[in-house]
């Protein structure tokens, strides 16, 4: 799909998806990925815009779920299914699984993924250990010293450096004034000034600017953990490969490097070493002249001059004879002390390359260290720090940076992969099976309603013609007792629907789904409606029944919409029209089917029911919930009653069990 042809897709909002994302590819796979919370990072772009774009791409344009109470149905199948992920990056993909026309690949990968738990238990459990590390990739998000010089355009890294166009006329040299350069083509320095990185016009953009790279893996090393796992756990298996644990294994081909790699991430010896010395070589200077003055004093207390007395006539005659016999008896003390110095400075440096200087000393005694000649070991400390940082990240950039696309797509199909393990975890705790997809109808064995709090009763239900013999009528009323569980069947008959038409298992023990093209759920409405809102509502019911696409109508106590005798004679005429449709199958749920019926003035119109057969010890409504067919069910209001007759006390008893006597 061209994204550019998405409806709301303009100029200007493409342009901010591409500068964001640093071109169209990137884009693209971002929107495949399904990654909703990066994509609503983009100026202007909702979470709700990002999820629509997102849908979009993977060929859904909403038609399916046509009213809002089937959206809410379908959302509410997401969330439990996301309640299943093993990944916050598996969960914003499960939002992808709209109803769809081609669905076999999902039906292949979903029954794969639940015979695998079936064959081998063990290495399944242990997976979704390993998939609780996955997560999108995420880009670095600061900027950089670096400036990359190219006479192409380079607008994937504006977001990151600097980027600048030279002139025609203008040289590499007139951009030495930058300390750390990437300069593209082929017109760069021979000998590469230090903090540069000189790549040809056709160099890998991974290699460009080297720290960001290298701050790639840095900031995913979660995600890439869970590759590293599975390598490991592929180099350890013995034996024979399920199919699924063998494409799971392929999906890391190519990355046996990536842990050693990783671990070497943080591993800049060298430099390390000498960004030590140089952090503290004033201070071993200054400790290093504390401990020669020291030695050189306790040196001269051991010291002796022998004098003769015609020596020291001689020195009252001549001050420079007693100098030099003075230096004489000192001279060794001194010297000693020096060396032992400069031995000390040398080992102090010996990690660094840099040989000890000579001319160390500004003065013997006492003894100073020359600030000059530290001057220049630090100078030339931090030009080799420079330049073996440099070449670290280019080296260690080179070597990921090959890996680093290898590693987005391998993290995508992971999260693919876990989506589907997380929902074959979904469909074996709710003990789902894959559906049969027929032609027309609906029909389940034992289906049980998701939502339901405790145990929900299993409930067999169908029309159309997958059905059994005799309900294959395409259209049904649906009657019987308040709270027996008409809405809730009615949901459940939404749910199998959906979950079919995603391509997933369906809470039953047997499913035949026929294929439609929209669902139609209107929920039960709070009372009757203005004259306006009601012609609104005739309008757009009129145009759902007429229309002859497959469609599956599910609505809940129409006649609401207006007083019950309008209600009943209203809806009688919809049921007219959509008879007349051979591809609608349509369940209504009503209070009214007699006068329905009557209205309707035809035969052949099916009407089902739940009957309620009194209260338990509990007083709780004793029913079964699933519908008997051709049975025109009452909704007991005199069993409510009777329960708030048991359950109130003075007065409202009273009053409960006179209203009780009425029926």
């Amino acid at each position: 799909m061209v994204l550019a042809t998405l409806p709301g897709i303009g100029d200007r909002l493409m342009k901010r998806l591409d500068d964001h994302f640093g071109g169209r590819d990137e884009v693209m796979q971002t929107l495949q990925s399904g990654d909703i919370s990066r994509i609503a990072e983009v100026e202007g772009i909702s979470v709700k815009r990002a999820l629509q774009l997102a849908r979009q791409i993977h060929g859904n344009d909403g038609a399916f779920l046509a009213t809002k109470e089937s959206e809410r149905l379908h959302t509410q199948l997401i969330e439990s299914l996301q309640s299943f992920a093993s990944s916050s990056a598996t969960s914003s993909r499960m939002q992808m699984l709209m109803p769809m026309h081609e669905i076999d690949q999902r039906r292949t990968r979903c029954l794969d993924m639940m015979n695998f738990a079936k064959a081998d238990n063990q290495a399944y459990e242990r997976l979704q250990q390993v998939f609780k590390q996955l997560g999108h990739p995420r880009k670095p998000n600061q900027r950089y010293e670096r400036v990359v010089v190219s006479r192409d355009e380079q607008p994937e890294w504006s977001s990151f450096v600097r980027v600048l166009q030279p002139s025609p006329s203008e040289k590499w040299n007139d951009y030495t004034v930058f300390k750390t350069v990437t300069w593209i083509g082929n017109d760069g320095p021979d000998e590469v000034p230090p903090g540069w990185l000189v790549l040809p016009a056709n160099a890998e953009k991974e290699i460009m600017v080297p720290e960001y790279t290298i701050d790639w893996f840095k900031n995913n090393k979660k995600p890439l953990s869970c590759l590293i796992e599975i390598l490991q756990w592929k180099q350890e298996w013995k034996g024979t490969l399920h199919p699924v644990l063998e494409q799971i294994f392929t999906s890391t081909e190519g990355l046996d490097e990536l842990s050693a790699l990783v671990s070497m991430l943080g591993d800049a010896g060298d430099i390390e070493s000498m960004e030590h010395v140089r952090d503290g070589l004033w201070k071993e200077s200054k400790e290093l002249e504390e401990t020669l003055n020291k030695r050189i004093a306790e040196g001269m207390e051991t010291a002796s001059l022998d004098l003769s007395g015609s020596d020291m006539l001689a020195a009252l005659a001549d001050a420079a004879t007693f100098q030099r016999k003075l230096a004489q008896a000192t001279e060794n003390v001194i010297d000693e002390a020096l060396q032992e110095g400069r031995k000390a400075m040398a080992e102090y440096l010996q990690v660094t390359g840099i040989n000890c200087p000579h001319d160390l000393y500004s003065s013997s005694w006492p003894v100073k260290i020359k600030r000059s000649t530290l001057d220049q070991i630090d100078a030339e400390l931090e030009r080799r720090i420079n330049d073996s940082r440099s070449e670290h990240l280019v080296q260690s950039s080179r070597k990921l940076a090959a890996l680093k696309p290898k590693c987005e797509i391998a993290l995508r199909t992971l999260i693919e992969h876990d989506m589907w393990y997380s929902i074959s975890r979904w469909a074996l705790h709710h003990q789902a099976e894959l559906p049969e997809l027929v032609s027309h109808g609906v029909w389940f064995e034992d289906g049980r309603h998701l939502f339901i709090e405790g145990i929900a009763q299993p409930v067999s239900y169908g029309l159309g013609d997958v059905a059994p013999n005799g309900d294959r009528q395409p259209i049904a009323l649906l009657t019987g007792a308040n709270s027996g569980g008409k809405t809730t069947l009615l949901e459940l008959v939404a749910h199998i629907t959906l979950l079919a038409h995603m391509g997933l298992p369906v809470p039953a023990k047997n499913a035949f789904v026929g294929r439609i093209e929209s669902l139609h759920v209107l929920a039960k409405s709070g009372g009757t409606q203005s004259a306006g809102a009601l012609e609104t509502t005739l309008v757009e019911l009129a145009q759902v029944v007429c229309n002859d696409t497959p469609k599956l109508i599910l609505a809940d106590e129409l006649e609401a919409i207006t007083e019950p005798g309008a209600g009943a004679r209203i809806i009688a005429g919809m049921l007219r029209a959509a008879q007349q449709q051979t591809k609608t199958t349509m369940v209504l749920v009503t209070h009214l089917a007699p006068a329905i019926l009557e209205a309707y003035g035809g035969k052949g119109l099916r009407v089902d029911g739940i009957e309620a057969n009194g209260l338990d010890e509990h007083l709780e409504l004793i029913v079964d919930r699933t519908p008997k067919r051709n049975c025109l069910a009452r909704s007991t209001p005199e069993l409510i009653v009777r329960r708030l007759v048991e359950r109130s006390n003075g007065s409202a008893k009273e009053v409960f069990t006179d209203i009780l006597s009425l029926f």
